[in-house]
């Protein structure tokens, strides 16, 4: 059974971070005018907002990486970036009617700790000189266990840091040379510990299965240092394998990839492993102990999904600043420059480095919210919206239950154990604008 479902559905789908999602955006109606129009909208509604960072520098090419990434080891071009970070901050600020309540703030990457603690303490005071931020916000960073030190750990932590995510991948040496990742099971254990002994309340470990050589007694292995650390999270990702958009995964042959039912294994392996270290499974690639807060948001569900993934907290207005960072005002979608030179050139003109934005329909509305409630709850319904449960819709469902993915009731589904697997396709049923643009664009395997 398994078998036949990878060969029907193991095909290129969304990860549906948005819908719609990014490749299919109306880039045409591009307007930086409308989008703070539509920006100064959300907040008249609720000043709480969630703010994404994007850091993009690396010292070294990790060669699985799809992230927009720079690398370089030239150090002189963090503060140069900062402080464009830092202004276009302000141009968003200069329209908003009051301070914003940042509920959320990430630091991503690229690699956040490729930055000094100084620079990353000028970068954080001057986000936050303008601000509120209650007592339960959640600031959390992406670290490298390479580059993260003691001081980063410490300095970001008084700032208020309280989350960390630690970029794991695998802890296999031959694996991680493979994909040119430097770093250490020791140094993974002593950021892990050291931003315990400071007081961070929760610490995620991103590990993914399909690397290059990757065998179930690399799954066995990476488990067992989990539970040997106990992180509060894991995301759990696929690799997501599109040479033809990201060159650096031509470093290795497909041939060395584990493909299909192979890599299904992996997931399969991994999942039950973890749950057996009592992490429960609360979303597409994500686990998490009961203690946590996700775990808790999942189950009353409250838990939301943006562009930086999941989180316990709902704001309308998500706003990503620096190179590429993408926003999200719930109406609109916005994505800045894509390179570092034309997102820093736009800043220098006093201009807001919109590269594309999405307004999003009626319609797109009503499908982003099924999309959602899908990939956070596994369950969604049309009880107050009956007349768009068409025929056509019930009948790609009934294809899904046949094959044992969810199940179906009056204007609901509900997704099963083994759909779990397959959200991605489940979501994409409801991707009118896929349907629209089919073949247009490059995705990466559903497994």
């Amino acid at each position: 059974m398994d078998l036949q479902l990878l060969q029907k559905y193991d095909i290129p789908v969304p990860r549906y971070t948005s819908y719609p999602t990014v490749p299919l955006w109306k880039i045409e109606e591009t307007n930086a005018g409308h989008w703070i129009g539509e920006v100064k909208h959300s907040f008249e509604k609720q000043r709480e907002i969630s703010l994404y960072i994007h850091l993009p520098y690396c010292e070294n090419l990790c060669t699985y990486c799809g992230c927009n990434k720079h690398i370089t080891k030239n150090h002189l071009v963090e503060l140069p970036y900062i402080k464009a970070v830092l202004k276009e901050w302000q141009m968003y600020l200069q329209h908003l009617d009051s301070k914003p309540i940042i509920k959320e703030l990430h630091l991503g990457g690229g690699t956040p700790t490729f930055f000094s603690p100084e620079n990353l303490s000028i970068l954080i005071e001057g986000l936050l000189q303008k601000a509120e931020v209650p007592y339960k916000a959640d600031l959390s960073f992406e670290a490298h266990p390479f580059s993260t030190t003691y001081d980063h750990l410490k300095v970001l932590k008084e700032l208020g840091f309280n989350r960390i995510s630690i970029g794991v991948q695998d802890f296999d040496e031959m694996i991680l040379r493979i994909i040119n990742r430097y770093q250490t099971t020791e140094q993974v254990k002593i950021v892990t510990e050291q931003a315990r002994a400071l007081g961070y309340e929760s610490v995620n470990f991103d590990l993914i299965y399909g690397l290059p050589k990757q065998t179930p007694e690399h799954i066995i292995n990476n488990v067992k240092e989990v539970a040997a650390l106990k992180p509060d999270r894991i995301a759990f990702y696929s690799y997501a394998h599109v040479p033809e958009v990201k060159k650096s995964q031509r470093a290795y042959s497909e041939k060395d990839l584990p493909l299909g039912a192979d890599k299904l294994q992996l997931y399969r392996l991994g999942k039950a492993l973890l749950e057996k270290e009592s992490y429960y499974d609360i979303g597409m690639d994500h686990f998490a102990l009961k203690s946590d807060a996700l775990y808790l948001a999942a189950r009353k569900k409250n838990m939301h999904r943006n562009f930086m993934g999941y989180t316990p907290y709902h704001c309308e207005l998500n706003i990503g600043l620096g190179v590429s960072a993408i926003s999200d005002c719930w109406t609109a979608y916005s994505q800045n420059e894509k390179t570092i030179k034309t997102y820093l050139n736009a800043i220098k003109e006093d201009r807001l480095p919109v590269f594309k934005n999405h307004f999003l329909s009626t319609k797109d509305q009503k499908i982003r919210k099924h999309i959602l409630n899908l990939m956070c709850h596994f369950e969604t319904d049309w009880l107050a919206d009956k007349e768009n449960f068409s025929f056509e819709l019930q009948h790609a469902f009934a294809g899904l239950e046949k094959d044992g993915l969810l199940k179906v009731f009056p204007h609901q589904v509900k997704v099963t154990e083994r759909g779990k697997s397959f959200i991605r396709n489940i979501s994409r049923v409801l991707d009118q604008r896929m349907s629209e643009s089919e073949g247009k664009t490059t995705f990466s395997q559903a497994v």
